[in-house]
């Protein structure tokens, strides 16, 4: 026995599988990135901002991962980079 759905049934079943993958889907989207400061930086950490440059230079030199940029003589940090390296390191 061959069953025929009508259109607004089709909707209606539709509209039910939406709302199931609409907040997983949601919650699988890329955070918006922020560049940060050294400041806003050792905030986070709650280090100081000394600690957060010896991270770097170490960074500089191949002695550890911690993630920045330098725009001129700046230094910035992603901010979903930051978070993540804190996860890497049991800080997050």
């Amino acid at each position: 026995m061959k069953t025929t759905l009508e259109p607004e049934d089709i909707q209606a079943i539709a509209q039910e599988v939406l709302k199931v993958l609409k907040p997983l889907l949601s919650s699988r989207e890329p955070r918006q990135d922020e560049l940060l400061s050294v400041e806003d930086i050792a905030k986070i950490l709650n280090k100081s901002k000394g600690q957060v440059y010896q991270w770097v230079n170490n960074s500089q030199h191949g002695l550890s991962d911690f993630p920045f940029m330098k725009a001129g003589k700046s230094l910035r940090f992603s901010k979903n980079a930051i978070l993540q390296w804190m996860k890497q390191h049991g800080n997050g």
